[in-house]
């Protein structure tokens, strides 16, 4: 009998609530599906994306257009998994809190993660943001390196997830959440510097990386590193998060927010970049995280590395966005589920061990061939 199976007959199962029917909610479902021990239901405002993932996938779904609809929905499940826009974050955790329904999300948005952990004081559940990519499972690899030595003093996180045949003058195709995508370019990003927790400007930091003799370029950008600073300040000289592009897209990125000002008419952003540039299908993961510290009375670095693609299940196509996102939120749930985890208040992504997520049938996808991590 397969690991899978052995782990989803040792579930009970419970109910969970898949909320979002488009392409990070789809992949969720499709993982938890496939994986076996949880009872799902699906549910969105879009009646015509809610049916597609029903033809795909045989799950009940509901949909939701106002808020005592989503209260209805979301009451009585054992868990919520929120996959919706990162503005209805906290409105959906406030709900979980108040029926007791363990709560995660993927929010890269600094403000409702804050606000979600100041809601989770009283809660009687876990709620749990930031379980994706990154903000998520780069937080709990950064911990983890940085946690192998004696004295911490610099933490760099590096994530890009980019077209694998990249096309025009941004360079770029869309994977993710658009309007996801420009929040993270236009909020102050939390970093370390110097010993003292603070802030930069989104898209600042600009450096060249190389990686396999390929050059790419790197800036700072907001919310990848979750909770990270917090964890971390007082302890750590240096720590900041960095999002990987191809060469050239800063630039761009760059005219069109701050030259244009369209990082403050943000509709009519999302409206031009979803009118001028596909989205794609075949696109990668790259994740460099590298922790330099004193072991022993040396200097040392610790360091992980891995390229991730798309992959199939059950018949369809997952990018390489949905396959590593909805694998780091199914593992947050498949813990909590087991009791590896805390059952109630805030639960950062670092309180999860790198090992725990990796031996998990969901997170073991980032422990692939090619993928490093050594001193």
């Amino acid at each position: 009998m397969s690991s899978t199976k052995t782990h989803a007959a040792a579930l009970k199962p419970r109910s969970v609530l898949v909320l979002g029917a488009g392409q990070i909610g789809q992949a969720i479902a499709l993982k938890l599906l496939d994986g076996g021990g949880y009872d799902l239901l699906v549910a969105d405002r879009n009646l015509s994306s809610l049916q597609r993932l029903q033809a795909l996938t045989g799950l009940p779904i509901a949909q939701v257009q106002d808020a005592a609809a989503m209260e209805s929905v979301i009451a009585g499940q054992y868990a919520v998994i929120n996959a919706l826009p990162f503005h209805q974050a906290v409105a959906v955790a406030t709900l979980c809190a108040r029926h007791g329904v363990h709560y995660f999300d993927l929010t890269e948005d600094v403000a409702s993660t804050h606000a979600i952990h100041a809601l989770a004081r009283d809660a009687r559940s876990v709620l749990m943001p930031q379980c994706g990519l990154a903000p998520g499972f780069i937080g709990i690899v950064g911990n983890e390196l940085a946690g192998r030595l004696d004295v911490a003093q610099a933490l760099r996180l590096r994530v890009g997830a980019l077209p694998r045949y990249p096309q025009g003058s941004l360079r770029y195709s869309l994977t993710w959440s658009t309007e996801g995508l420009i929040n993270e370019y236009c909020r102050p990003c939390e970093v370390i510097a110097q010993g003292q927790l603070t802030t930069v400007p989104a898209l600042d930091g600009l450096e060249p990386v190389f990686i396999d003799g390929v050059e790419y370029e790197a800036f700072h950008t907001s919310g990848g590193l979750g909770m990270l600073p917090q964890t971390w300040q007082g302890r750590i000289e240096q720590l900041d998060y960095k999002t990987i592009r191809y060469p050239g897209h800063r630039a761009a990125m760059r005219l069109l927010l701050t030259e244009l000002r369209l990082g403050e008419r943000r509709d009519l952003l999302k409206e031009l970049l979803e009118g001028a540039i596909a989205s794609t299908q075949q696109d990668v993961i790259v994740i460099l995280a590298s922790a330099t510290g004193q072991r022993a009375g040396r200097l040392v670095q610790e360091s992980y590395a891995a390229r991730i693609t798309g992959a199939r299940l059950r018949g369809q196509t997952l990018s390489a966005i949905q396959h590593t996102t909805a694998a780091s939120i199914c593992t947050a749930l498949d813990l909590v589920s087991s009791g590896r985890l805390a059952q109630q208040g805030f639960v950062q992504q670092e309180s999860i061990a790198l090992e725990d997520f990796l031996g998990n049938r969901f997170g073991r996808i980032y422990d692939v061939e090619g993928a490093q991590a050594s001193g």
